[in-house]
């Protein structure tokens, strides 16, 4: 299933208009894209508050969309300790607030310090969210393959969000299996590896100040793979250049990227987001496209191999 990402919605990928912002989302939905994640950071509640207003004009709890936020950036510091079950309750009352809903449909920890994970006390917190209906389900969104199989052993958590792209393979190996077996959920996220897997870009390619392609390149602001999926610029411009040249015909080459993802069992949705209504259209085409023939396949894997792997495998 492909779904949207709603990060460009609140901010980090230059100016995205309040009316531009609410055409992208009809545009999702008008194709049929039912599931949205967003987060309480993006634009400081932003991007929750646009897929809040989407929602009320679709008929609000009732509208059949699914959104997914996310809680813990918000913690000022981000360390293990201020993850705590008052903060999980503060967080959660304002994403639902400024989603207008009196339940969140899956709440997920942003990317926490990688003790949190290992806490007994943290699952306890997230059980008590439902217990008391600020949630319906709770997932982790994380930066590593060791942090995925930390949280998918656990018993009640619902989803794993990952960066999972042709440029970041690793979780194909261990955390889809891992997720399968278990019965959890796995939410794709950078699956165009910050817009390089569209094969637009050249090394002459420049991005607004407040994007994070320019400010976070080397990881200047958080986890550097969230940027270009961690490989460095110029590597990753030659390397989508070949899975260009192998994009199929009547297709675009971000939609062979999706589909690859598509393609891997064990994959829920993933979530590409859209900075103009036309590039959500074109990503939920995706979903309609064949399976990647062996071949592709293949030569994916090879342009993978030869080109990035050395860069990312070990790390994330």
């Amino acid at each position: 299933m492909v779904g949207l990402g709603c990060w460009q919605l609140g901010a980090d990928w230059g100016e995205v208009s309040e009316d531009t912002a609410t055409a992208i989302l009809d545009a999702a939905a008008d194709s049929g894209v039912t599931f949205f994640d967003t987060a309480d950071v993006y634009g400081d509640g932003r991007s929750e508050q646009l897929v809040g207003r989407f929602l009320a004009s679709r008929g609000g709890a009732d509208s059949g969309f699914t959104v997914a936020t996310k809680m813990g950036r918000r913690a000022d510091p981000h360390v293990a300790d201020q993850f705590t079950l008052d903060h999980f309750r503060a967080w959660t009352d304002r994403s639902r607030e400024n989603l207008g809903v009196d339940t969140l449909d899956l709440v997920q920890l942003h990317c926490p310090p990688t003790e949190v994970l290992h806490r007994e006390a943290t699952y306890d917190a997230c059980d008590r969210l439902v217990e008391e209906g600020r949630v319906a389900a709770y997932g982790v969104s994380v930066e590593t393959v060791a942090e995925a199989l930390t949280a998918i052993a656990r018993p009640h958590v619902a989803t794993i969000q990952i960066i999972l792209n042709v440029f970041r393979r690793k979780p194909v190996e261990e955390v889809l299996p891992a997720a399968v077996e278990a019965g959890v959920g796995i939410i794709a996220r950078v699956p165009l590896a910050s817009g390089l897997l569209s094969g637009k870009y050249d090394a002459t390619t420049t991005f607004a100040a407040d994007d994070h392609r320019t400010f976070n390149r080397h990881g200047e602001a958080f986890d550097v793979g969230e940027t270009f999926s961690g490989v460095p610029y110029d590597i990753g411009v030659a390397a989508a250049q070949e899975v260009a040249a192998l994009t199929p015909t009547g297709a675009t080459t971000a939609q062979l990227a999706l589909r690859w993802i598509i393609d891997q069992p064990g994959v829920t949705t993933v979530i590409p987001g859209a900075s103009r209504p036309e590039q959500a259209r074109g990503n939920a085409r995706a979903a309609g496209l064949a399976p990647l023939d062996a071949e592709t396949a293949a030569a994916l894997a090879r342009i993978y191999d030869d080109r990035v792997r050395e860069h990312v495998h070990g790390r994330w």
